[in-house]
């Protein structure tokens, strides 16, 4: 018989508030809005207190400003917030053998054989504990035997607490539960659900999974798993290694750095643009060179966490030009992503209109029908549709 899983799901509260209240004790108990000032701009993150005026993150922010008119605004600093991020995850590296990080502020641990479920629960909120002291962050916990259960869990328990749903108890805990609390049930999957009749996770746990199947077809299946406490997906471990890169390799040797520039400008848009359809986001950035005479080199920058292209690319050209310094002609040049995280902030919204940020999606959404490089900078249409070799699997 298969041992009972103990999985344990750790999400920071008000993530980006929580690092800026650390620097200023000025915001604690304040209404904050982080993101654009302007009224294009976006709200990345709120506080809870502002959450009550009904604001919400990815609000334009001239609405979250009606909302709640006394609410403070910060610019917000992603640099610090990615270096918070590494700060727990180094704890959470150090106390757990198996972890998964699922986005910048949010963890999966597998405990199962650390100890009896008890144990399990003692260890995890011996560690959230740690994680409080140390970085002076609020961070909540749920421990169930899945990772659906122990991310509703967390999201039960917030703000700044923990609670663990017994093995055998996974339906009752979500039955009386909205929909919308069932992970991958968003906005128009629960519109359809409203329509249907069903606003209660029970009513779902009641209705026939071929309903679901044939109202929302394969995922139909998978809503009504979730909703009856059934989640067998495997904590995946989380590794700094893993990184999406694209190399060329030129015909002829070139030194051509015009040339040279729009290839990586072309190689970049790609790699970004796979990225936000991954929803991941990278916080490495490194530039390789093969000279003539094979001699390679590369550069590497560490970064806020980001998906955007016109964050990426200054940073990529940059790179290339510290990096070509011996003045041979080029064999090679490539383009890697590394430290990636998924999340949900594909887009850095500190810098980013509402314009922008539709543009962006717009492009994606261009490119993965038709195929990448449909619409791109012109600077990158003069190398052509090269095939690139990029490696789109994760490597460790």
């Amino acid at each position: 018989m298969e041992a009972t899983r103990s999985i344990a799901h750790m999400d920071l509260d008000s993530f980006f508030v929580s690092v800026e209240r650390l620097f200023d004790n000025r915001l604690n108990g304040k209404p904050i809005l982080i993101g654009g000032s302007s009224d294009r701009g976006v709200v990345a993150s709120c506080s809870y207190e502002a959450r009550r005026f009904g604001v919400h993150s990815a609000m334009p922010m001239r609405v979250a400003r009606q909302l709640c008119p006394e609410a403070i605004i910060v610019r917000g600093d992603f640099e610090r917030y990615s270096q918070k991020s590494h700060e727990v995850t180094d704890i959470v590296r150090e106390s757990v053998p198996l972890f998964e990080k699922s986005s910048i502020d949010e963890f999966y641990m597998d405990l199962t054989g650390m100890d009896r479920f008890f144990g399990c629960f003692k260890l995890a909120h011996e560690l959230r504990q740690r994680i409080i002291k140390e970085t002076g962050l609020p961070i909540s916990l749920g421990l169930s035997e899945n990772k659906t259960v122990s991310k509703v869990a967390t999201g039960e328990a917030k703000p700044n607490n923990e609670r663990q749903i017994p093995f055998g108890e996974e339906k009752p805990f979500l039955a009386p539960l909205s929909v919308r609390k069932i992970p991958m049930i968003g906005e128009k999957t629960s519109q359809t659900l409203y329509n249907m009749g069903v606003k209660k996770v029970q009513t779902l746990q009641q209705m026939p999974a071929e309903l679901l199947k044939a109202t929302f077809g394969k995922n139909g299946n998978m809503i009504w798993e979730k909703a009856n406490g059934i989640d067998r997906n495997p904590v995946i471990p989380y590794s700094e290694a893993k990184s999406i890169s694209s190399e060329n390799t030129f015909e002829q040797d070139t030194i051509d750095v015009k040339m040279l520039e729009a290839t990586l400008t072309a190689m970049c848009e790609q790699l970004a643009s796979k990225l936000r359809q991954k929803g991941q986001l990278t916080a490495c950035v490194t530039v390789k060179i093969r000279y003539s005479d094979f001699e390679t080199h590369t550069m590497q920058q560490r970064i806020p966490y980001t998906s955007a292209d016109h964050t990426l690319l200054p940073i990529v050209k940059e790179l290339f030009r510290k990096l070509y310094s011996r003045r041979l002609l080029i064999r090679l040049i490539g383009v890697r992503f590394s430290t990636l995280v998924y999340g949900n902030y594909q887009i850095n919204l500190f810098e980013d209109s509402q314009e922008q940020i539709n543009l962006y999606q717009a492009l994606d959404h261009l490119n993965v029908k038709y195929g990448d490089k449909t619409v791109c900078r012109a600077i990158a249409m003069s190398v052509g549709r090269r095939r690139f070799n990029p490696f789109n699997g994760m490597e460790t």
